[in-house]
């Protein structure tokens, strides 16, 4: 099912954080940072959302929180090689219910001052997610995505 977002974000836990206000990560460092505090929070019921993909019905373990961690930050750290990081966003980088994590390979102007900036590859979310309307994603990226999850 998808679900208009403008309609539905007055209703929705999650279309509300996902539209809400968000800080990066802008260094490496700080993305160092942001993970520690993930992965202490890994039992508090993720959801684990690739968009292009049908949105997850339950939450994931904390072991499966924690290797897609260490998948995206690898993905991250190989395909966006700048001295910055800034492509892993948060509602809250201490206490996080949201993050987006935006796909090295489809860029764009993640920090929204575009007309249509672009959709994130991923979200990480304590709210159960719903469909967000997206392009599909790369053969690349979907044999990337199953293979974590075979």
């Amino acid at each position: 099912m998808v679900v208009n977002a403008v309609s539905a974000e007055n209703d929705n836990a999650f279309l509300r954080a996902f539209h809400g206000s968000l800080t990066s990560t802008l260094r490496w460092h700080d993305l160092d940072a942001f993970w520690v505090v993930l992965r202490d929070r890994a039992d508090a019921g993720w959801y684990i959302y690739a968009l292009g993909e049908t949105p997850p019905n339950d939450p994931v373990e904390a072991d499966t929180l924690n290797a897609f961690v260490t998948e995206i930050d690898a993905l991250l750290r190989k395909e966006h090689q700048e001295d910055y990081c800034a492509v892993v966003y948060a509602d809250d980088l201490q206490a996080p219910a949201l993050v987006k994590i935006f796909d090295p390979n489809n860029l764009g102007v993640s920090c929204g001052s575009s007309d249509n900036p672009p959709l994130p590859g991923w979200v990480l979310s304590l709210h159960p997610p719903v469909d967000i309307v997206a392009m599909a994603q790369t053969a690349s990226r979907r044999r990337w995505w199953q293979k974590i999850f075979s």
